[in-house]
């Protein structure tokens, strides 16, 4: 399947082909008996805006785990941005371009809005141990810049006036919006998204839209999205990834994965 979109991205001779940064072939994983995840695919393009979508328990949280490196593929491939992730740990993947949020905010609730962004910054350090704790002037100078590239986030994010407060102090919606603002501060290429709006209220679900679709555009990143909230996948997705019981049973543009009968059978529903 994966070669499949592939091509089609290659195919069109009016408008040039994007490039692919993530690309996923026949990746599957195994608990015990369980089949989490059977020959998924998926190939994301530079820019691109993409829904991963299905019921409880189809294996979403599991594909993210393993494009993260949290588990290992049983078989299959990820290629970020050209390299194979295999044997890659979690923040060498990271480092690589690949940051997430959570289902459950994992914030460090007693530590300040401004540190959250800062340990996110601290993914692209180049100075040693030994320089930090020797505070030289290569490693000053690069905590300057993190204090600055974390400020410049937080303003984006509209946050900078809580900056110096503890992040659990924040209200829900602007937790969420912190969690994001850290993982951008990794400098990802590909962002992935497990369920923002899980927990807020209709104001703050049209507010996130807006800033999903800024960081996009701002930020030029991949980003893949798993979210329930079918009204805010189908306004701001492009294209669809539909998985039931670990298998993709549907890809494609948000009208087409609506009228599909067997997503509307496992998901969607007649409603």
């Amino acid at each position: 399947m994966v070669d499949a979109l592939d091509n089609t991205a290659k195919a069109g001779s009016s408008a040039p082909a994007r490039e692919v940064l993530l690309s996923v072939r026949g990746v599957s994983k195994s608990f015990g008996g369980l089949k989490a995840v059977q020959d998924f695919g998926l190939s994301l393009a530079r820019g691109e805006l993409n829904g991963l979508i299905g019921p409880n328990g189809a294996g979403k949280t599991t594909v993210f785990n393993l494009l993260t490196g949290v588990y290992v593929p049983d078989a299959g491939e990820v290629v970020l941005a050209g390299r194979s992730t295999r044997g890659l740990k979690p923040n060498r993947i990271a480092a690589a371009g690949m940051a997430r949020t959570f289902q459950n905010i994992r914030l460090f609730g007693e530590l300040s809005v401004l540190d959250n962004v800062k340990l996110g910054c601290h993914v692209r350090v180049t100075h040693s141990m030994w320089a930090g704790v020797f505070r030289t002037r290569w490693s000053r100078g690069e905590e300057r810049a993190i204090a600055e590239r974390s400020m410049e986030l937080l303003r984006l994010f509209e946050l900078d006036g809580r900056a110096h407060e503890e992040a659990r102090s924040l209200p829900y919606g602007d937790q969420r919006k912190l969690e994001i603002a850290r993982a951008m501060a990794t400098d990802p290429k590909v962002l992935l998204l497990d369920e923002p709006a899980a927990g807020m209220n209709p104001q703050e679900k049209v507010a996130l839209r807006q800033l999903i679709r800024r960081v996009r555009d701002e930020f030029k990143v991949t980003i893949l999205l798993i979210e329930h909230d079918m009204g805010l996948v189908m306004d701001i997705c492009e294209r669809i990834t539909v998985l039931d019981y670990g298998i993709v049973i549907a890809e494609g543009t948000p009208a087409e994965i609506q009228q599909n009968p067997r997503v509307i059978a496992a998901y969607l529903g007649t409603g």
